[in-house]
């Protein structure tokens, strides 16, 4: 499948980009995809959320009242979770929330997200840039140039490009990740992906399945 490479002015520069069939067209596998995409939103839980068991709230250990003749139901100290006070039963505790995938299970989930984009027409190729200083109102032009104006769009770079970062901070619609970060969520969450050149020559490269790679 080949994609035309656009120019920042939105005309097409007469060249093609090849996307990789072993990358853009395999049978898209929903439940890896479901697992990396598990992985990557357990990862950004802190796990930090912390209440006090019965043996760390404030109060006397002594038992309230005789266990027998009051007529009143059997208890033990005032930390009890029954009681007004008490600890919390079954309580938050700080705990890791990480997952761990194979390397070939992450990269097969990228394939598949990138895949589903790939049938839904909706990756596009632009020439490399870069930008002098971060402009918002240039990186909104460009968008309107390549008309995606209207759309949620994720631009990913060949390389670390600070300008084009700080540029994307006030385009809602805009989300800016360099090709080696490119991960699953991501490619999901947005209706096109746009790659710069050599972007997409890192992806294929990465992703790419071994003795299926299009020849140069």
């Amino acid at each position: 499948m080949d994609v035309e490479i656009l120019q920042e002015d939105g005309i097409g520069s007469g060249r093609d980009a090849t996307l990789d069939p072993s990358v853009f067209g395999i049978e898209p596998n929903d439940h890896v995809i479901w697992l990396d995409v598990r992985r990557i939103q357990a990862a950004q839980r802190q796990g930090t959320s912390k209440t006090k068991q019965r043996s760390e709230v404030r109060g006397s250990g002594r038992k309230l009242y005789r266990q027998k003749g009051t007529g009143n139901a059997r208890v033990g100290d005032a930390q009890s979770p029954i009681r007004r006070g008490g600890g919390r039963a079954h309580g938050a505790r700080p705990r890791q929330y990480k997952l761990n995938l194979n390397k070939k299970t992450k990269r097969l989930a990228r394939r598949s997200a990138l895949s589903y984009k790939a049938q839904e027409d909706a990756v596009r190729v632009i020439e490399d840039f870069s930008m002098d200083a971060p402009s918002t109102r240039q990186l909104r032009e460009l968008l309107s140039l390549i008309d995606l104006a209207d759309q949620k769009v994720l631009l990913v770079t060949a390389d670390t490009e600070r300008e084009i970062y700080l540029s994307s901070r006030n385009v809602s619609n805009l989300t800016v990740q360099e090709a080696r970060s490119l991960n699953s969520v991501d490619i999901l969450d947005a209706e096109v992906i746009l790659f710069q050149e050599h972007a997409l020559e890192h992806v294929t490269d990465v992703l790419a399945t071994e003795g299926e790679k299009q020849p140069a």
